[in-house]
């Protein structure tokens, strides 16, 4: 090889160096200021990032609502189905102590059709008077309360009327006679009383 091309190949591998250290020297990266795309694509970026924060937090605040709803709801239920088993067990024996109204009525008819007899009919007199007696109790025992309004101002809650009579003796709307007693379970009307009630002159 002459030293002509000996010097050439010499040229040619100082340039390829040359031309090589530019390039590593060169960097990789793209300037984020230099490129405008890059600036609003990471510009972008924080404006999704705090809508997906908001979005967030505004399911949170659903989901949270909905839960206080659902316990609400679960409540009530519960307190309704608490009052519907409180008034099945007050109130279950209710078509059992109307039959047994009628029970007490002919004990109290056969007691007033038997008052003032004679000796032979006392003592059957005085064993009706023990049944009723013990049957009034029993009944007493489940709440059943009498109402027999003699002398009371009338209550259509309570009383019936069957009839008005003018009497001047006592004030209008008063209950001058009981044809039949009322009753009550718990408090609430089992059977209204049957009453005479009294009305002013005309």
């Amino acid at each position: 090889m002459s030293e002509l091309e000996q010097e050439r190949e010499q040229d040619e591998a100082a340039a390829k160096e040359e031309s090589g250290g530019q390039q590593a020297a060169q960097p990789t990266g793209v300037d984020a200021e230099a490129d405008p795309a890059v600036a609003a694509d990471a510009e972008n970026g924080e404006v999704s990032l705090e809508a997906l924060v908001a979005q967030l937090q505004q399911e949170v605040l659903d989901y949270r609502d909905s839960a206080l709803r659902a316990q609400a709801d679960a409540q009530n239920v519960k307190r309704r189905a608490e009052q519907d088993v409180e008034k099945a067990r007050k109130f279950a024996l209710e078509q059992f102590s109307r039959e047994l109204l009628a029970v007490v009525d002919n004990l109290e008819r056969t007691l007033e059709a038997t008052a003032g007899g004679d000796d032979v009919v006392k003592p059957i007199t005085e064993g009706v008077e023990l049944t009723l007696k013990s049957l009034l109790d029993a009944l007493k025992k489940f709440n059943i309360e009498p109402v027999d309004p003699q002398g009371e101002p009338f209550d259509p809650n309570l009383h019936q009327a069957m009839s008005m009579v003018e009497n001047n003796e006592v004030e209008p709307n008063t209950v001058i006679a009981v044809m039949q007693k009322g009753y009550t379970l718990n408090g609430r009307l089992l059977r209204p009383a049957m009453v005479m009630v009294s009305k002013a002159a005309a």
